[in-house]
């Protein structure tokens, strides 16, 4: 009916008492990485579980009353419910045996800030890699018991819904979701008023309410200005993510920072480490200096308490994919913040400048200087990021300087294909859950009989191309295509009959990401995917940001070579790329490929993803799998030379990529024995599974931030509070001397050095330092000794402190050193001295360093 005005009223069945606790599951996220509890809503009315986008919340104030009733009558469904009521009370219950041995102390508390968490497509608050990476944090934290909480925003339209036009043109809408039918309540207070806050934008307060979300054992607050107290413009603060221009931008990192920081503080939550993933929340910590200083600090003694207990890490491989605001536009927002910090204008920029030319304030800067743990998540990136901050310690080489890094993982219960948990429960025995950073134990992944294991990866592929039939049917509709063109796209598509040979393409379609690569040579291509007895069929699907145009250019073109006569069928673009979709595509294709620009892929998780589920990753040696190909695990692309033109790389790595596939993935997935498949295939698929799972998992990587950051933050953040921020204090004094004596510091060398020595003679290294009025103890004077080689670096080195040895003269103090060096050959020495005090987190955080 079109005529009249339309009513629309929600009617909401009664649930049955006997099941009660559907409500339970429906709102806590534990279900999005239990597929048995999605599975219970599902089978209750699969059309109408499909209709909610898989979301059990909204699904039960939808579902018909009747089907409630029966269910609860049906003996069969009751024994699912009471098996999963089972399994979730053990895990909420059991006792946190994983932390036993993290010793975080029972006062310590993570609070865990990013701009997005991606948790499952039925809470649409995320874009892509970093949300999902955060809610794969969050998840291992709640499976290892870690007291943990994450905050970030609640955004009303979330991130956008793409569809392609029959022209390959992307298509964005936004819709506004109903915060009713999100796994979320709000936070109320004893009094049961809900909690808000408020934040000061210019010449206005801005009133910001707080959500809660549940997920396991973790808690998840999540800042909402959609309120009629608002205005309009500041209601729209949280609508869109990564949308709007600067100012929003702005807002919204104001938002999550500041009022993250005063949430926490209103729903009584007290943070002893303090964890911002990407730089959007950087404000967070001028918030909390704010709060010391008010309490009677001074501002550097402040910041230093902050900055102990703080952890930054980035995921930006470029130095342009930093947020940056102009210091017109700092000075409009935070100008009152300069009098409550008590410092001046250019102090305050001071924090956020990045040592360019560009005057503009850098969030990743102020991280940096507001924290004191900082790192990549990959070991390429972890250096990529040191030379992009290596202004921020000027006098440290990037190798030295305290950005390290700690690689991504994923959440196995989350990505691992249910039939792979069956698999393993047969074959390994369920201790495999308890196993999961074993690597000793994954070999036995080997012992698992071929078929049954090929068998497991038929299943899921004939699922992934029902799942991409399916998807291209509504795409084939809505852009007004006949039957006979479906039927032509979907020949290859065979679920009954998937054997052939699928190579997977889904992420953001950034242009370093290179989506087109393999269309380098079109003649080389058909060579390879049009040989009828070897066929191969690829599968393409993601999103480029709205005004990413040259990412949306990527998109039209893989949609033109997709609608080429002789590619038809065999190549296919699949619109509206979620977490649903990335699930089947991991866990179904043959060969994952992932081919980026490097040294410019941060990480990159899909590919584990995929690695987990038996497809073999065919990749660039960046990211993450620049430290997890072994040569046998799967295939890589070696970049092209540095400094080399963009147009000779692509040809060069795109040649190597058509050769691989040529020479290498085609023969061996195709050699069949007489069982239908290739046991070398299935041998390289086993050992893929075998060396990936145990290393790139979220529990390892969430460990690593517990060992090497967590547990050390604590410690320093209590050590710098403690009677009355005395440390704090200390610290802050000293690195002001050490600032304003380090440019009158000079070093000289005072022995004579010697051109050979035999082996376990002793040499005596001794040298004069003018320390322009610090104290011997507050540097250390250094031997860095290692064997001459062709590429110098740090890696090799074994360092040597010289010991006081009294003054030379009023101004001058003496160092010596005796040593006996362990090894034989050409050898280099080089002799440095820095500042240093027993409080630093890091030796070289100062980032002052003389050498000789």
């Amino acid at each position: 009916m079109t005529t009249g005005t339309q009513f629309i009223i929600e009617v909401n069945p009664k649930i049955p008492p006997r099941l009660a606790r559907l409500e339970e599951l429906a709102n806590n996220l534990w279900y999005s990485w239990d597929r048995p509890t999605r599975t219970l809503f599902s089978r209750l009315n699969p059309a109408l579980w499909k209709a909610v986008g898989h979301n059990p919340k909204e699904f039960l104030k939808r579902v018909d009353e009747s089907i409630l009733l029966k269910a609860a009558e049906d003996q069969v469904f009751l024994a699912n419910y009471n098996s999963i009521l089972s399994a979730y009370d053990s895990y909420h219950l059991e006792l946190a045996n994983n932390n036993s041995d993290l010793e975080l102390q029972s006062h310590d508390q993570i609070a865990y800030f990013c701009f997005e968490f991606g948790l499952h497509e039925s809470f649409p608050i995320y874009s892509g890699g970093l949300g999902i990476l955060a809610g794969d944090h969050c998840k291992a934290a709640s499976d290892m018991h870690l007291p943990f909480v994450g905050v970030g925003l609640l955004y009303r339209k979330g991130y956008f819904f793409q569809t392609i036009d029959s022209e390959g043109n992307q298509q964005v809408a936004y819709t506004d979701s109903d915060f009713d039918h999100f796994p979320v309540a709000p936070v109320l207070r004893e009094d049961g008023s809900e909690v808000h806050i408020e934040v000061e934008l210019p010449k206005r307060k801005v009133v910001v309410k707080v959500w809660k979300a549940v997920l396991g054992h973790v808690r998840l607050y999540l800042l909402d200005t959609d309120l009629h107290e608002n205005s309009l413009p500041d209601r729209n603060i949280t609508h869109q993510l990564y949308g709007g221009d600067k100012t929003m931008r702005i807002e919204q990192e104001i938002i999550l920072g500041i009022g993250g920081v005063r949430a926490l503080q209103e729903v009584g939550v007290k943070p002893t480490i303090w964890h911002i993933n990407e730089g959007h929340a950087a404000f967070m910590m001028l918030e909390r200096t704010r709060n010391l200083v008010r309490q009677g600090l001074d501002f550097a003694s402040a910041h230093e308490a902050v900055a102990a207990n703080t952890v930054f890490t980035t995921h930006t491989a470029v130095p342009a994919g930093h947020d940056h605001f102009s210091e017109t536009m700092i000075k409009t927002y935070f100008e009152e913040f300069y009098n409550d910090l008590k410092i001046t204008h250019e102090e305050f920029m001071a924090l956020g400048h990045n040592t360019s030319k560009n005057s503009d304030f850098n969030m990743t800067a102020l991280a940096i200087r507001g924290s004191r743990s900082h790192n990549g998540v990959s070991k390429i990136h972890g250096g990529v990021s040191a030379n992009i901050c290596r202004g921020l310690w000027p006098q440290i080489e990037p190798e030295e300087n305290p950005l390290s890094y700690i690689t991504n993982g994923v959440h196995i219960p989350t990505f691992l294909a249910q039939e792979w948990s069956t698999m393993f429960d047969r074959h390994l025995g369920h201790e495999w859950r308890n196993k999961i950073c074993d690597t000793k134990y994954w070999s036995r992944i080997d012992k698992i009989p071929d078929h049954l294991f090929w068998s497991a990866r038929q299943t899921l592929k004939s699922s992934m191309l029902y799942s991409i039939r399916d998807r291209l049917a509504i795409q084939n509709i809505r852009n007004r295509r006949s039957e006979t063109h479906l039927d032509r796209m979907l020949k290859f598509t065979d679920p009954i009959n998937p054997n052939i040979l699928t190579l997977g393409f889904a992420r953001r379609f950034a242009t370093y990401k290179r989506a087109t690569l393999l269309f380098e040579n079109l003649d080389r291509l058909r060579e390879i995917i049009l040989d009828q007895e070897r066929p191969v069929l690829l599968i393409f699907s993601g999103k480029a940001h709205p005004v990413d145009v040259p990412g949306q250019d990527l998109i039209r073109r893989v949609s033109e070579f997709a609608s080429l006569p002789e590619f038809e069928g065999r190549l296919l673009l699949v619109e509206s790329y979620d977490l649903r979709l990335a699930r089947r595509l991991v866990a179904g294709v043959d060969v994952w490929l992932n081919n980026p620009v490097y040294p410019l892929e941060a990480s990159g998780t899909s590919g584990m993803k995929a690695g987990i589920n038996g497809a073999i990753n065919l990749s660039v040696l960046d990211g993450w799998w620049g430290e997890a190909y072994d040569g046998k695990n799967g295939w890589a692309i070696k970049p092209g030379p540095e400094g080399m033109d963009p147009a000779s790389r692509d040809k060069q790595e795109s040649q190597t990529l058509y050769e691989i596939l040529q020479d290498q993935v085609v023969p061996l997935y195709y050699n069949r024995d007489k069982l239908g498949f290739s046991p070398e295939w299935v041998k390289m698929v086993k050992h893929s599974m075998a060396s990936l799972l145990p290393r790139y998992n979220a529990m390892r990587m969430v460990g690593e931030y517990v060992n090497n950051f967590y547990l050390p933050a604590s410690k320093q953040g209590a050590l710098y509070v403690e009677n009355n921020f005395e440390n704090a204090r200390n610290v802050a004094a000293w690195k002001e001397k050490v600032k304003t004596a380090w440019n009158g510091v000079t070093l000289k060398r005072l022995d004579t050095p010697c051109k050979r020595i035999n082996f376990g003679d002793t040499l005596h290294f001794k040298v004069a330092a003018n320390l322009n009025g610090l104290n011997p103890k507050d540097v250390v004077v250094e031997l860095l000794i290692c064997r001459r080689v062709k590429h110098p670096g740090l890696y090799n080195v074994k360092k040597y402190s010289f010991q006081i040895a009294g003054t030379k003269t009023s101004e001058e103090q003496l160092f010596e050193l005796n040593l006996a060096p362990e090894l034989c050959g050409k050898l280099e020495c080089h002799i440095r001295i820095y500042p240093y005090h027993t409080l630093l987190t890091h030796p070289l955080e100062m980032g002052m360093m003389l050498w000789l």
